[in-house]
């Protein structure tokens, strides 16, 4: 922690700032969680250790809620799940993810004390709680998690004011870390990490965060002089300055102050229209495309959610159809019909239609997002994924190298996707060169390749994100 320094941000409060210059793709600190959670809905899905997702998991035998994915796993949660399973098992059931997260912290704390490690630099006492600034509806439901914390909570453990508890919500809703599966794809927790809560916001940051092997790390995403302050961005960059700004302010409390917000930075390529030779549709014919856009999301999700994938793929072809004709490739409303109609697309196996939708989804985003996004590089490895299933093997590898030349830098060359990138660029080259010796040999051994399926990430649509949109964990 020698690297970085807490110090007043201007008109921000507490912050970190370097104190060495670092480069694109540096750790600027790793931490372990002071104490995670899975989500409800996963809690069968996750192993309650180890955070992976199994087809098969062992259910603790006591509390019969954990899950894991063998022995090794259940000692190693042990520590954690002792008090909590006999918690469970006296209260009939397990609360929900925010009172077995608070109740956590205050176990391991009561037990190690505010400060549990030297690399530690704010204790939770110190963290901000923003239960003042809760609006009626959050008071209500702060109210009625206090009360089941209190049923839940043992009475042979060391009892806590209702300050001290409320105190303790209030940190993990809007200071909460959302804990990714083993490969990035999928938001499955929730755990408290207290250094980086003093990492400020900024829409257009100079770092990343991201899971690896049961640590946060806080990287570099590009060059960061010393004295510079450190900065992550708490809510996606592709919704437009005034959506981040209201984000912002009901989750976090803040009124964001950054130059993008400020001057609302790419506002304008976000609802631009499309222009052919010269030509731009008018103002009318762009808002026109744009509200169907609009109206037609929420169909569209809907049926997403309701595994009704050609409906899915009917009104996303509708949207387009009538859309693309006049708004830009940067268009937000339009680059999220083209994301979800190649990943569907792409499920259902169609795989042209999943290469062609994906590929202009990744030149949206490159003239929106930071060349360093992690959603940009997982979006060029959904596309040179896509693109390699369809047998289109120059832009596949030349996807899948972008892809991983993003990912050096966000994830590390030692976390699993990295890892998996990796595998990718390797086959990939091996096959374009065959392609280039010998295109008939290639779509040969191609055929043959595909049923074993190496390469894939044809997961059922509903059950895939398309990155870790929010920083930071909010109950909805």
């Amino acid at each position: 922690m020698e690297n970085m320094a807490i110090f007043d941000s201007p008109g921000k409060g507490r912050g970190l700032k370097a104190t060495k210059e670092f480069w694109a793709g540096d750790v600027i600190f790793s931490e372990p969680s002071l104490a995670a959670v899975v989500f409800d809905s996963l809690a069968e899905r996750i192993c309650h250790s180890c955070f992976r997702r199994q087809e098969k998991l062992q259910k603790c035998s006591q509390c019969k809620f954990a899950h894991y994915c063998d022995r090794t796993c259940q000692r190693a949660g042990w520590a954690e799940h002792k008090q909590e399973c006999g918690a469970i098992k006296a209260y009939g059931k397990a609360p929900n993810e925010n009172i077995r997260l608070v109740a956590r912290l205050m176990w391991r704390l009561d037990k190690e004390g505010s400060v549990v490690s030297d690399m530690q630099l704010i204790t939770v006492e110190e963290l901000e709680d923003h239960v003042a600034d809760m609006q009626e509806d959050e008071i209500k439901e702060l109210k009625v998690d206090i009360h089941n914390f209190l049923d839940y909570w043992p009475r042979n453990s060391k009892q806590h004011t209702i300050d001290d508890i409320s105190h303790i919500f209030g940190v993990i809703n809007c200071n909460g870390f959302t804990v990714s599966d083993q490969r990035g794809l999928q938001a499955v927790g929730v755990g408290l990490f207290p250094n980086l809560c003093l990492v400020n916001h900024n829409c257009w940051p100079n770092c990343t965060v991201i899971l690896n092997h049961g640590k946060i790390e806080l990287r570099s995403l590009g060059k960061i002089a010393e004295g510079e302050e450190l900065t992550v961005a708490y809510v996606d960059f592709l919704n437009l300055s005034e959506e981040r700004r209201r984000l912002l302010k009901t989750q976090y409390f803040f009124d964001c102050q950054c130059d993008y917000c400020k001057n609302g930075t790419k506002d304008d390529l976000k609802l631009a229209g499309r222009e052919v030779d010269g030509v731009k549709p008018s103002e009318q014919q762009v808002k026109e495309a744009t509200d169907y856009c609009f109206q037609k999301l929420e169909t569209m999700d809907k049926a997403r959610l309701d595994g009704d994938y050609h409906q899915v793929v009917k009104i996303c072809r509708d949207v387009i159809d009538r859309t693309e004709p006049v708004l830009a490739d940067t268009h937000i409303y339009l680059l999220r019909m083209w994301s979800t109609l190649s990943e569907v697309q792409a499920y259902l196996q169609y795989f042209n239609d999943a290469a062609e939708y994906s590929r202009k989804m990744v030149e949206g985003y490159m003239k929106l997002y930071h060349p360093n996004n992690a959603a940009l590089g997982m979006a060029a490895m959904r596309a040179g994924v896509n693109h390699w299933q369809a047998g289109l093997i120059e832009v596949g590898h030349g996807m899948v190298c972008k892809a991983y030349a993003i990912l050096l830098v966000t994830h590390g060359p030692t976390h699993p996707i990295t890892k998996d990138l990796e595998a990718m660029r390797v086959q990939t080259e091996m096959e374009l060169r065959m392609f280039k010796q010998n295109e008939y040999v290639y779509h040969s051994m191609r055929d043959a390749a595909l049923q074993n399926k190496p390469m894939t990430m044809m997961h059922e649509p509903k059950g895939v994100e398309e990155g870790i949109k929010n920083l930071f964990h909010r109950r909805k």
